[in-house]
């Protein structure tokens, strides 16, 4: 019986050159799919301008977390804010032909009030701007 001699100090290789590549362009397919794919991004179109001059901040309505409404600087009741609106807007409407209304909300405000203001602006023929602080 003639048994085979084994070849001690040979060992056997796999050839992994190209199995490199394959799972690196599969790494890199991944994390590009992984990052245009995101399901929690909310697509928004955003407005762009064409002018750079910000509009004249005629009348400043500020609503603070205590729900307090101001035009400008000075405090009203929240049951005549529609008619202390609507005469500054009539005031302004004098120099200006469309004057703007900006409203300064806090972030604890009451939005009803917001979008309720907003509204008032609106039918009064005044244009808004609302920002949230």
């Amino acid at each position: 019986m003639k048994f085979r001699k084994k070849h001690k100090g040979e060992e056997s290789e796999v050839f992994t050159d190209s199995l490199n590549d394959i799972l690196f362009i599969l790494l890199m397919f991944f994390l590009i799919v992984a990052t245009l794919a995101n399901p929690n991004v909310v697509k928004v179109g955003l407005p762009r301008g064409t002018k750079d001059a910000k509009a004249k901040q005629n009348i400043m309505v500020s609503i603070d977390k205590e729900q307090n409404f101001f035009i400008g600087a000075s405090k009203v009741d929240h049951i005549n804010i529609d008619t202390f609106l609507i005469r500054e807007i009539e005031k302004h409407r004098a120099t200006v032909d469309t004057p703007t209304v900006v409203i300064n909300a806090d972030t604890a405000a009451y939005y009803g009030e917001v979008f309720r203001i907003m509204r008032l602006s609106k039918k009064a023929g005044a244009k808004v701007v609302a920002t949230v602080k």
